[in-house]
This record gives C-alpha cells, sequence and structure tokens, in this order.
C-alpha cells in the first residue's frame, strides 16, 4: 500500500522509524523492539539511508526483514548524496523487487567536512528532482519528503524553505513528515502556511521523546530544534535516569495528545530502534487505546 492509500483510507495512520545497526545483535534488537511497536497497529515503518548512502545495503536489508516480518507497508529513505541518478533508480528497482513500495525522498546531508552539498556528476542537486524523478519513473511507489517547522539550518528564509517544500511536493510527493520539534505552536504555525501557499498533501508531524538531559544537547547541535525551558529544566534538575526518562514520557504525551486532538492526519515516531518510551506514551493515549 502506498503512502497516499495510507493517508487517505485511514483515520489516523502510526509510523515508526529504525535505523540500519552496525551489528548482527544490534540487528535483532531492532526486530524485538519492532515487534514491541507493532502491538499498536503501525500504518507503516520508515528505514533510514545513512549519511553518503553509507548504509545503502545494511539499508534495504533491514527494510526488506522489516517487511517480511511484520506484512506492513515499509518505506525506504532515499538521499541524492554519493550516488548518480542511475545508481538511485537501480536502488528503487531493487527495493521495488523486495516488495517495499514506498520511499522517504531527502536530498541528504553534505558529506563530513563539506560546508555545502555538491551532486556527485549524474546526481541530483535537490529533493524535488529525486521526486520528480521517482514519480515519473516508479509512479506505483508512495513519496514522502521532509519538511521543517522550525526551518531548515541552511535555508536563508522561513519563506525560502516553504517554497522549497512546495516544489518537492508539486514534483509528486504524497506526505510530508516534519523535522522533530517540541513546541506544537511551530508545528501549527507550519501547517497553516503550507495551506495558505498551496500545499494540499498531508503534514505528518514528526516525534522524538527525549529521555535524558544529555540528549537535549545532541538535539539542539544536531538540528537546533527548540526545547521547552520548563522541560528543560525539569529534566536538569534531576540525575536520576529513572526520572528523565519518566518526565520526558510525560512530556511526548502530552504532546502527542494535543496533536491529535488538533485532528492531524498521523504521527510519525523517531524511535532510534528502541521501543520503551514510544509504547509508554501510545499506553497512554485515549484515541490509541
Amino acid at each position: 500500500m502506498g503512502i497516499a492509500d495510507i493517508y487517505s483510507s485511514e483515520q489516523f495512520a502510526l509510523s515508526f522509524e529504525f535505523f540500519p545497526p552496525k551489528t548482527t545483535a544490534g540487528e535483532e534488537a531492532l526486530v524485538r523492539h519492532a515487534k514491541k511497536l507493532s502491538q499498536f497497529g503501525p500504518s507503516y515503518l520508515t528505514c533510514t539511508y545513512g549519511a553518503g548512502g553509507s548504509t545503502q545495503e545494511k539499508t534495504l536489508k533491514i527494510a526488506t526483514r522489516l517487511r517480511q516480518e511484520f506484512d506492513v507497508p515499509i518505506a525506504t529513505h532515499l538521499t541524492c548524496v554519493g550516488r548518480n541518478a542511475q545508481e538511485l533508480r537501480d536502488y528503487l528497482q531493487r527495493a521495488l523487487d523486495a516488495g517495499i513500495d514506498n520511499v522517504v525522498a531527502l536530498r541528504g546531508d553534505p558529506p563530513e567536512g563539506d560546508k555545502t552539498f555538491k551532486p556527485v556528476e549524474g546526481g541530483f542537486a535537490y529533493a524535488n528532482e529525486l521526486v520528480a524523478m521517482i514519480r515519473e519513473e516508479f509512479p506505483s511507489m508512495g513519496i514522502a519528503v521532509g519538511g521543517y517547522p522550525e526551518v531548515h539550518q541552511e535555508a536563508p528564509s522561513a519563506e525560502v524553505d516553504l517554497e522549497n517544500l512546495k516544489r518537492k511536493v508539486d514534483a509528486g510527493a504524497d506526505s510530508v513528515i516534519t523535522q522533530l520539534f517540541y513546541d506544537n505552536e511551530d508545528f501549527f504555525r507550519f501547517r497553516d502556511r503550507c495551506a495558505e501557499i498551496g500545499i494540499g498533501v498531508p503534514i505528518i508531524p514528526g516525534l522524538l521523546p527525549v529521555t535524558n538531559a544529555s540528549q537535549i544537547k545532541r538535539i539542539a547541535s544536531l538540528c537546533g530544534a527548540k526545547l521547552p525551558a520548563e522541560f528543560v529544566e525539569s529534566l536538569e534538575s534531576t540525575e536520576n535516569e529513572e526520572d528523565q526518562f519518566r518526565l520526558g514520557v510525560q512530556q511526548a504525551t502530552l504532546q502527542t495528545q494535543e496533536l491529535i486532538d488538533a485532528g492531524v492526519d498521523g504521527i510519525h515516531y523517531y524511535v532510534l530502534n528502541k521501543s520503551e518510551a514510544a509504547s509508554q506514551v501510545l499506553q497512554a493515549i485515549s484515541r490509541l487505546q
């Protein structure tokens, strides 16, 4: 089932994102956590694609295994980094042959050490070019793209960032999955602005429950997401890991419930190959009980 069908056929679509582990033990742990999360009836699962395309084979392997283990639609991430157009076509065909019907199409971050993104010869410079190729040459595949409620760090302005998103949607994307955020007002403003410029596909909030104080610093440095000051203070006021986990789950539960009450089409959880936090959040949500 494609992403467009998922969001048009269900009142609420739940999805989880995993990343390719480096070891066999990590892969088995991923499957165990995915099994725990499967009790919540996810509409689809996604698997990320490493920096520079470094995990391409592992991404396809994990995506294929998730498809076989859980019999739910799978979306493989795909970026423009380090691969020319033909290599991307080859990957997409292999994914289709493995029963993977959906793609999260992204430009990708510049390789480590580079400040700006430069496509390889014969490759794509922008995500909308990748989306256009997928839509034209692999029309059966569902396509999601990334959106940024707090503005992409490379964008010169919120207006330019939104124009870039519209180009991706106009090229054929079926939905937008947002970068993680912690203030729902940022998402609501973003969703309204998308509607104002004619972006009519589902805008899906992406959430990552923060469950320890050290995680906050990593999140802030990697993507610049703002965290509520009161929440940060609460986490940093205790060194007890169980208390930090409880506070993080509590905050994510409140955020999730507010988004559901506001009528979002679905929620996408960045679970970091774990199940505990998302499971506790979902167990507490009335809409999903």
